[in-house]
């Protein structure tokens, strides 16, 4: 049987790290930009360990809404929540311990970065309840993965430009990209349990919906970095994203449930790829 401490860990996905780096990725370049590629290095640990600890709550949350749903879903039915190994109380407590940790990080910053902190808690928050009515949660969830990006600019320029909104847009379309390979794994199970996902309401043009949201994020990202004005090592960054992308085409078309997860869990490099051509590009001027 497993020991406490392990279930734990599977409960907050310290053991499956994608999340919280398709949550820092983006956070990350949000940094370099309104830093102009220097931030402050005390700034930085603050949102590594935030993103880790917030994604954390928002996985012990997420569990606790879906409890009932998840013992249907091949992929979730031995979640520690779901299996009755851990009860729901205690993701409550791991939930609410956490998201603490990460607001007092937060408060060692200027008030509007603490004020941005709270919505985004309210939304990670409920983002469990948006599967049970709204056609594209994926979405939501995009707000909620990204917004790191407007805490960043505010934490570095005490401001929230028009630049940050437009790279949460950005993040949002990215999000129901790589949240829709993840949902088409599950799309027969969620089917059966009545549950909305964009890879059920996209039907059989998903993967014509994922490669241009791809799109849109991509073109987004490129506008954000000419217009910030970075030059060829991001643009380098970005083409290697393009690849993933495309490489991702390949894996999804024929929607097998592998090779969709594996995509899902790829764009890790995708955002790796351009977090590395930003931070390239400005340490090398």
């Amino acid at each position: 049987m497993e020991n406490r401490f392990m279930l734990y860990l599977r409960l907050v996905r310290l053991d499956k790290p994608i999340g919280s780096l398709l949550l820092l990725w983006p956070t990350l370049c949000a940094l370099w930009i309104a830093s102009d590629g220097k931030p402050d290095w005390y700034l930085v640990l603050v949102f590594v360990l935030g993103t880790v600890l917030m994604r954390s709550a928002g996985c012990a949350i997420n569990d606790f809404a879906d409890r009932d749903f998840d013992r249907h879903v091949k992929r979730t039915a031995d979640r520690p929540l779901t299996s009755g190994k851990l009860r729901p109380l205690e993701a409550v407590w791991v939930a609410c311990s956490l998201a603490f940790l990460s607001f007092l990080l937060v408060l060692s910053l200027n008030w509007l970065t603490v004020g941005l902190s709270v919505i985004a808690l309210v939304v990670a928050a409920t983002y469990p309840l948006f599967k049970r009515f709204f056609a594209l949660p994926q979405a939501y969830l995009g707000i909620a993965f990204g917004f790191g990006i407007p805490m960043a600019f505010a934490a570095v320029q005490n401001n929230v430009p028009w630049i940050a909104w437009f790279l949460l847009l950005a993040n949002i379309f990215w999000a129901l990209a790589y949240d829709t390979e993840y949902a088409m794994v599950d799309r027969d199970d969620d089917l059966k349990i009545g549950i909305f996902t964009s890879a059920i309401t996209f039907g059989r043009y998903d993967v014509l919906a994922v490669m241009a949201c791809y799109f849109m994020m991509l073109i987004i990202v490129l506008f954000a970095g000419i217009f910030t004005g970075l030059g060829k090592w991001f643009v380098m960054g970005w083409s290697l994203a393009v690849l993933c992308a495309a490489y991702h085409y390949r894996l999804i078309r024929n929607r097998d449930r592998n090779a969709c997860f594996f995509a899902f869990r790829h764009n890790n490099w995708l955002g790796a790829f351009i977090f590395l051509g930003i931070a390239l590009d400005y340490a090398l001027r």
